[in-house]
């Protein structure tokens, strides 16, 4: 069974190991609690929509592709195919626009499938 605030705990924890930032780094900047970042991230606490966008910011990482990469994670979970449903032209504005290198690194997160 899927547990969406596993999932969301995972992509929010591979995000803040690829930038080498440490739990306390990212509780300060999100202004929560060290252990309930970490519950988070365990999949042992529910985030809400406040608290995960205060995390996405403190991360520097836009809450939208979070949350795709939750989907795309859910999906495979169940069996689906996940299309590219960014047009390319989109995707390249994005990415060029970009400062934090989100976009260009969304497929480095942890594979799936």
């Amino acid at each position: 069974m899927v547990v969406l605030r596993r999932e969301i705990g995972d992509v929010l924890r591979d995000a803040r190991q690829r930038q080498g930032r440490t739990l306390r780094e990212v509780s300060s900047a999100a202004r929560v609690s060290l252990g309930y970042l970490s519950e988070v991230e365990r999949g042992q606490k529910e985030a809400s929509s406040e608290l995960l966008n205060s995390i996405c910011e403190a991360l520097d990482v836009p809450m939208s592709l979070v949350l795709r990469e939750v989907s795309d994670r859910v999906a495979v979970a169940e069996g689906l195919l996940i299309p590219d449903t960014v047009p390319a032209d989109l995707a390249a504005s994005v990415a060029g626009a970009s400062d934090s290198g989100w976009a260009r690194s969304r497929s480095e997160l942890a594979a799936i499938g």
